[in-house]
């Protein structure tokens, strides 16, 4: 997108949005890691199982690498705009905690409790993921 700035980036660093794509990202990979147990997963064919465990297995090490790119530019201004071309998988990691938040509200099934932990605290994150994944793709026209 050249010419255009990525306000994205603003509100990762200046707005504190880096905390709950941080914590987005955490439970995403606790998320794959567990994969396996999944009640969704344990419905599927084992076939289907294997496949999404051995892309679960290679999903592991881009969130590891977004995670220090996102430290890194705490720190480094210019490193914000590596971010820009991981903001699909930042959106995937956002949607992907709603999604068990929802789950384990609307559901109670052990796992997704188990997996996103402190509820109350989880609650609340749904309005700052909605937020931010408004805020994470925007750029100025």
């Amino acid at each position: 997108m050249p010419g255009k700035f990525w306000i994205g980036s603003i509100y990762l660093k200046d707005e504190g949005g880096y905390e709950i794509v941080i914590k987005s990202l955490n439970h995403y990979r606790n998320r794959l890691k567990t994969i396996g147990n999944s009640p969704e997963l344990k419905d599927a064919a084992a076939m289907f199982s294997s496949v999404l465990n051995q892309q679960a297995v290679k999903t592991i090490p881009k969130i590891d690498e977004i995670l220090l790119k996102i430290q890194n530019s705490l720190s480094d201004t210019n490193e914000l705009k590596k971010l820009e071309e991981d903001i699909p998988f930042i959106e995937k990691a956002l949607s992907c905690y709603d999604a068990d938040i929802k789950k384990a509200q609307d559901t109670g099934h052990e796992y997704f409790v188990k997996l996103i932990g402190n509820m109350v605290e989880a609650r609340d994150d749904l309005n700052t993921i909605k937020i931010a994944l408004q805020k994470i793709k925007q750029f100025s026209e």
